[in-house]
């Protein structure tokens, strides 16, 4: 499904739809993909080594538990930016740009500041910028991506859609010029998906990080008009990969979610 985000920029976003109707009912079955997908590239932008840096927003995130979810999640990107999942994506790549594997660029708790109950998509954006400003986090390079977590309790706002209410996640381009990925945590059984909150969100995050690599402005890379982006065709369609659940992606190649 698709949201907008406010006017200031107005251009559509791919994301992490729920799973089930709005959460209020059990979760459905995995949607299959439809046999005669296909992802065209639009001539935009592509990262061929990404590099992920998160952010975790809000003093909430220094209580034991979450630290401990943070830890996990960083160990998660460290393994994931350089196993097989990455390598799927060389089949994306063109003649000029070839997709390989990236890294883990390192990541930082935002506690200046802290979102109450909401947080806006511009409040998100302006603080991955402010953070980058004064160096809490690293400085951008053409393939760097920002996750920003939200904790727990914490309802994000995009457009006119909610979190636990339209989505799960999304990634765009911000105001500012970089590549992000807003992750709230799955306070619902539509973001949950019968999966524990950290498979859950290791799920979304796959899902986000391969369509930043592919799709990085929203539409601009390897698009289809009907079905989205390469994760949005296989949502909640998952494997383990390690010890960590990801989410299954859409192939050309194979014409079937991998």
């Amino acid at each position: 499904m698709t949201t907008k985000l406010p006017p200031a920029q107005g251009r559509p976003i791919r994301v992490v739809p729920m799973r089930g109707a709005g959460g209020l009912v059990a979760p459905a079955p995995p949607v299959r993909a439809p046999s005669a997908a296909q992802l065209t590239y639009r001539g935009g932008p592509l990262l061929t080594a990404v590099e992920v840096v998160t952010a975790f927003w809000g003093v909430a995130w220094n209580e034991a538990t979450a630290q401990a979810t943070v830890q996990a999640l960083n160990s998660f990107f460290q393994f994931v930016v350089a196993s097989p999942y990455l390598d799927q994506l060389a089949e994306y790549g063109t003649p000029q740009v070839k997709i390989g594997r990236g890294r883990y660029a390192g990541t930082a708790r935002v506690t200046d500041t802290a979102p109450s109950a909401s947080a806006t998509d511009s409040a998100i954006q302006q603080m991955l910028e402010a953070a980058v400003a004064r160096k809490s986090l690293p400085a951008p390079t053409a393939n760097t991506v920002y996750f920003a977590f939200l904790p727990p309790g914490v309802t994000v706002v995009a457009g006119s859609e909610r979190s636990c209410q339209a989505f799960c996640g999304y990634h765009d381009r911000s105001a500012g010029g970089l590549y992000y990925t807003v992750v709230p945590y799955p306070n619902c059984s539509g973001c949950l998906g019968n999966l524990a909150p950290l498979d859950a969100l290791t799920s979304v995050c796959s899902h986000e990080l391969a369509e930043a690599i592919t799709d990085p402005v929203p539409g601009q890379g390897w698009y289809n008009d009907t079905n989205g982006e390469i994760g949005d065709i296989c949502a909640w369609q998952n494997k383990k990969l390690g010890t960590y659940e990801v989410q299954l992606l859409w192939s050309n190649r194979a014409q079937a979610c991998v």
